[in-house]
């Protein structure tokens, strides 16, 4: 008998660590570390890209996970992911939120979670300014750079089926190859394709053209069916913008007196 109530205490014992285990979720784990991990671009400037001077991985999306970081009591850390790479990384636990320009699909949402949009914007392409080349149609016939694992690869296929669509790793590599005449355009979100333009260091040779391809509205990755880390999340977005921070982040990186200037003409989904 008492062989049976020791069995039975250890399998409840199991039970409730499994238990207690199953309901500790990302934001328990990130306020015990005391860090929360991003993922984020270094090759996307004003997104994040490498500081020439300091070394360290800068731009818009670094300075909203640290914000995010304060709210949240911790510290920030960073890694560097690709639009191929971030959400294997964020699936595999190797870090604990993306914010690396990446669009909320219909697609994506099947493997993961997301906040609501911190950014919005539209895709179009990039070209030589002296190619010609004015919109979607006048690329038939041609080779379109775009970045792997992105959903420009697939609107730009669907948007022109007569081009060659040609992956990169990197947009930066795309834009290389734009200028080496290896494609004759570039194609992802607007606001990326004004960072490759400006940074530059011709940046009147090239020319961001053609009529939105499709709407690209930005979210934080997060995994999937851990709704108070999201809720976390999208409140401390929506005290961002309630309170003016978001905004003076944004005017810092894309404000008018900025190279890289985008007007900011939508508004946060903010819940009562």
């Amino acid at each position: 008998m008492k062989h049976r109530i020791a069995i039975a205490l250890t399998v409840l014992m199991i039970l409730a660590f499994g238990l207690s285990t199953a309901q500790a979720g990302k934001l328990e784990d990130i306020q015990k570390r005391g860090t929360l991990v991003a993922g984020v671009k270094d090759s996307q400037p004003p997104f994040g890209y490498v500081d020439e001077n300091s070394k360290q991985i800068v731009g818009f999306e670094i300075d909203l996970m640290a914000a995010l970081a304060k709210k949240l009591g911790v510290k920030l850390e960073t890694k560097p992911v690709t639009s191929s790479t971030r959400i294997p990384m964020l699936t595999q636990g190797d870090i604990d939120i993306v914010a690396a320009t990446m669009t909320h699909s219909r697609q994506r949402d099947k493997q993961i979670d997301y906040s609501i949009t911190y950014f919005s914007t539209f895709q179009r392409l990039l070209v030589k300014k002296d190619s010609g080349i004015k919109s979607i149609a006048d690329l038939a016939g041609k080779k379109i750079g775009s970045a792997k694992g992105s959903t420009s690869e697939k609107n730009a296929q669907r948007a022109q089926p007569k081009a060659t669509v040609i992956s990169f790793e990197t947009y930066p590599e795309a834009f290389l190859a734009l200028k080496q005449g290896k494609v004759q355009a570039v194609t992802t979100d607007e606001a990326i394709l004004l960072g490759l333009k400006n940074k530059d260091d011709n940046p009147g040779d090239y020319a961001v053209v053609g009529e939105p391809i499709s709407a690209e509205p930005y979210g934080l990755g997060i995994v999937e069916n851990d709704s108070k880390f999201r809720d976390a999340v999208n409140f401390a977005l929506m005290e961002m913008w309630e309170s003016g921070e978001y905004q003076k982040l944004y005017d810092k990186w894309f404000g008018k007196d900025t190279k890289f200037f985008i007007p900011l003409t939508w508004t946060m989904e903010l819940w009562p």
